[in-house]
């Protein structure tokens, strides 16, 4: 088991990939806060995700997600679940280099639909599942290069978060000893 950790865990990847169910439980094992960055940004604004989004726009809304997770990204050793594309912004993968181990959960695009299908808390997912899916690939093909630059690649699938969590912590212990 990992000990003595001086490091925020920042959990990336796209919406569905588990950072959420994986990330409490990871943090519950590590003896480590909880931080969903999601949620800090509701708390910031004052406002759910959908109404950021309806009332700022992407754009800003991004602007503030930058903001939030810079903030979140100088705190102490945490586990951290980034929103979806937070880890796109240039200035965040900077940040998390320096300050935290990043970790990319990967999911195929199966796993995500599957995982985020009637999902109404997810704003850039609303659409028809033909959208979704074509939405999805589209994330995929942007967002997977950027998440590719993550310390560690831990792929999920469909099993119990539990056994995902067992592999992050392995992942996360092999990291350690090849530094």
């Amino acid at each position: 088991m990992i000990k003595n950790f001086d490091k925020i865990i920042l959990l990336v990847g796209l919406m569905g990939s588990g950072k959420t169910s994986v990330g409490k439980r990871l943090a519950k094992k590590l003896n480590l806060p909880f931080v969903d960055g999601d949620r800090e940004i509701e708390k910031a604004s004052g406002l759910s995700l959908v109404d950021v989004l309806k009332c700022f726009g992407e754009t800003e809304y991004r602007a503030g997600e930058m903001r939030v997770m810079k903030r979140l990204l100088q705190g102490e050793p945490c586990i951290l679940a980034s929103g979806g594309g937070s880890f796109v912004a240039e200035q965040t993968r900077a940040l998390a280099k320096e300050k935290a181990i990043t970790i990319w959960l990967k999911a195929d695009i199966d796993t995500l639909y599957n995982r985020t299908a009637g999902r109404k808390h997810r704003p850039f997912l609303k659409g028809s599942d033909e959208e979704l899916k074509s939405k999805l690939a589209k994330y995929i093909c942007d967002e997977y290069p950027y998440y590719s630059q993550a310390d560690i690649v831990v792929e999920t699938k469909e099993e119990q978060v539990d056994l995902t969590v067992n592999r992050v912590i392995d992942a996360i212990n092999s990291y350690l000893t090849e530094r």
